[in-house]
């Protein structure tokens, strides 16, 4: 398992974060998001979503278990597994037939783990002394993956230098 982490300072910054990742994403592509309850996940999702071009509202899918959204890419099916009480009833929601054609990202990723050998796996905690911080891990230990995270690390660290130095 490789793994990068960066420090958002805010929502503008986890957006910055996001318009990186954008253009790395593909059909196919599955992120798994790990973190507590409001470390910002819903958040991450609105701003990728903003940043594949969907004009579509973002919410937490909670209640719904899954939303697509259009974008200029592949569709965003954005997952959460919150409320799932394990791999079955995620494959019971019939989702599988959707995940080559499209770009998956599920909250609450780490319960469906097993059924996603191949993912990204971004784990959000919160800074206990600084509300608006959050620390994002990146990892991965499929080759496809380990083949993106050095670039996608460099891309990150000088969008965000950028954008600490303009402040």
């Amino acid at each position: 398992m490789h793994s990068f982490s960066v420090i958002s300072a805010g929502q503008q910054q986890t957006e910055i974060i996001a318009q990186v990742l954008a253009p790395c994403l593909g059909p196919g592509d599955v992120i798994l998001l790990k973190g507590q309850l409001a470390t910002g996940k819903t958040t991450f999702v609105q701003a990728l979503a903003a940043a594949l071009g969907s004009h579509d509202q973002v919410t937490s899918p909670t209640f719904m278990l899954a939303q697509f959204y259009q974008t200029r890419a592949p569709v965003l099916l954005h997952i959460d597994a919150y409320r799932l009480s394990g791999v079955h009833e995620y494959r019971d929601l019939g989702l599988d037939d959707y995940i080559d054609d499209v770009i998956t990202v599920i909250e609450w990723g780490e319960k469906l783990i097993n059924d996603f050998p191949c993912h990204l796996l971004l784990e959000i905690n919160l800074d206990p002394g600084i509300p608006e911080k959050r620390m994002m891990t990146f990892s991965s230990s499929c080759q496809e993956w380990l083949s993106r995270l050095p670039e996608l690390r460099s891309d990150i660290e000088s969008e965000l230098r950028t954008a600490r130095s303009a402040s």
